[in-house]
């Protein structure tokens, strides 16, 4: 960290080759332990198996995995890196790395253009640490690479580059459909600045700035990314007879999600992924004090402002992300508002330099909080993908799916998923053969008990936490809270493993727990001899 810390805070300007090197260099480090994990829940479940299809059959559309329509350029560049170097988790999650190398740049150009480049390393420091991404870095997904290249069609759009601004939106939306918002939010902007530039609001647009009118790209340039990704939408129907996924993905994530009521709690949780989610609220809380200080003069000159016209390119970009996450989606994932929590952090770390003498010591603290909430879960439930908790849950299911292959090679293994696909799919990681699973949705009262009328069916029950529960939530009383949970957003508590052996008629064979994630081996009553007969 202290490499990183010199070159950024005591060097201006760095050249691009070496910046990216030290960034590379930097986050391989601090992932090292990682790269060898077999593939986490999504992965496993979709980007993997996508991504394999691509390798072996050439194929845009995955077949042994139900297309969800995601553009296929972040599974195109870790198909090539396996074409390249070798089917193996730690080639996947280096291609990963180089993307998120490549991402932080995007966030030290983009703040250097908005302000200097002593915001910009600061800001790239905090963002690198901040849990969400850094999780996100080695993790074969493409909400990472698809925020890496907004920020890098936001620099350009900054700096008036017309074709750049249209080939990195369009680069974005290739790597994931969302990033479709941020050049539609400019375009919109683009259209209510020309409106109203030379009304009572001009000076949104007309302060002394880099991004002033005579260098932003006209709405054209904006309006190109959505060419490419309605060609690829056109060409997934022309396969599929499907344009946005599988009608199942598509019932969930917007069909399902249309509720006035579920978009204002949505809505809220947006707010706090953006602002607050895992120690962020130091940082934006750190900005909200630092704005009661006055500006910090450097010989009688105070220090400069972001300005306000590209503080409103920023917000209108936040805005739509967490107004469109919020009605559609039917996960609300802290991961799908990466394009947008570096332009606060950018907005935060500027404030701090501005108003705070020794404001390195603040981002120096705010790196080190970032890092502790790596190893740290809150008192709230989250995703495991959110920081190491799931390593936690790899390990886990690591070593119960071993037990089971070692000790029932031949056994029928009730199991949801992702554990399902982990002991059919040996590539993922988890086995060296294929064991034969009865799948159940969750461990939900309602499924243990609907599995144990059919207990002829399977002879050991793999089960896990599903979600990470702390053992005293700070809404654990408010039962209000769970029903909404329950209603809008799929919320079901797991059975303890005690009280599914006992429904499912057996004992725990195997058993381990990790910072609130569990799991365990359940043997029915019929005796191993029975089990390891079946054939």
């Amino acid at each position: 960290m202290m490499c990183l810390w010199n070159l950024l805070f005591m060097r201006s300007n760095p050249q691009p080759g070496l910046l990216f090197a030290v960034i590379f260099v930097f986050v391989f480090l601090l992932h090292a332990p990682l790269l060898q994990l077999p593939y986490f829940w999504d992965e496993a479940g979709y980007y993997v198996p996508a991504a394999r299809d691509l390798l072996l059959s050439g194929s845009l559309i995955p077949h042994t995995t139900v297309s969800n329509a995601h553009p296929p350029l972040v599974l195109a560049w870790i198909a090539l890196w396996w074409k390249l170097v070798g089917f193996a988790p730690v080639v996947a999650r280096s291609a990963m790395l180089v993307l998120a190398a490549f991402s932080l740049m995007g966030v030290y150009r983009l703040a250097e253009s908005a302000s200097n480049w002593h915001v910009a390393a600061g800001s790239t420091l905090c963002t690198a640490l901040y849990p969400v991404f850094f999780s996100q870095s080695s993790l074969a997904q493409v909400d990472l690479a698809a925020a890496g290249l907004t920020f890098w069609g936001l620099t350009a759009y900054l700096k008036g580059r017309w074709w750049a601004t249209a080939f990195w939106f369009s680069c974005a939306s290739l790597a994931k459909e969302t990033a479709i918002l941020a050049p539609l939010a400019l375009a919109v902007w683009e259209l209510v600045r020309w409106l109203a530039s030379r009304g009572k609001m001009r000076h949104l647009w007309n302060e002394e700035s880099s991004a002033g009118p005579q260098t932003r790209p006209g709405i054209l340039a904006v309006i190109i990314p959505v060419l490419p990704l309605a060609l690829w939408y056109a060409y997934h129907y022309a396969r599929t007879g499907y344009v946005f996924g599988n009608p199942e993905f598509f019932r969930y994530n917007v069909a399902a999600t249309l509720n006035p009521l579920r978009f204002m709690l949505a809505l809220l949780l947006r707010l706090w992924q953006t602002l607050g989610y895992l120690h962020l609220w130091v940082l934006t809380g750190g900005m909200g004090l630092a704005m009661l200080l006055p500006a910090v003069q450097d010989g009688g000159v105070e220090r400069r402002r972001i300005t306000v016209p590209i503080q409103m390119v920023f917000f209108v970009v936040i805005l739509a992300y967490g107004l469109a996450l919020a009605l559609i989606g039917g996960a609300v994932l802290a991961r799908y508002m990466l394009p947008v929590v570096p332009l606060v952090i950018i907005l935060a770390v500027s404030t701090l330099r501005r108003r705070l003498r020794y404001w390195p010591a603040a981002i120096a603290a705010v790196a080190v909080i970032f890092a502790v909430a790596w190893f740290w879960n809150p008192p709230y439930g989250f995703s495991p993908e959110d920081n190491l908790a799931y390593r936690d849950y790899v390990m886990l299911h690591q070593d119960a799916e071993r037990f089971l292959e070692a000790r029932y090679p031949m056994a029928h293994v009730l199991t949801a998923w992702p554990a399902s696909d982990e002991l059919t799919r040996p590539w993922l990681g988890y086995t060296t053969r294929p064991l034969q699973v009865v799948r159940i949705e969750d461990f939900s009262l309602e499924q243990v008990v609907s599995a144990a009328e059919f207990r002829s069916n399977f002879d050991v029950a793999l089960v896990f936490s599903t979600k990470y529960e702390p053992r005293h939530p700070l809404l654990e009383r408010w039962q209000t809270w769970t029903q909404l949970k329950r209603k809008f957003f799929g919320y079901e508590r797991d059975l303890p493993s005690t009280a599914a052996a006992q429904i499912l008629g057996g004992h725990i064979v195997f058993s381990e727990e990790r910072k609130g994630q569990r799991v365990a081996v359940i043997e029915l009553e019929r005796g191993p001899e029975i089990i390891n007969a079946r054939r």
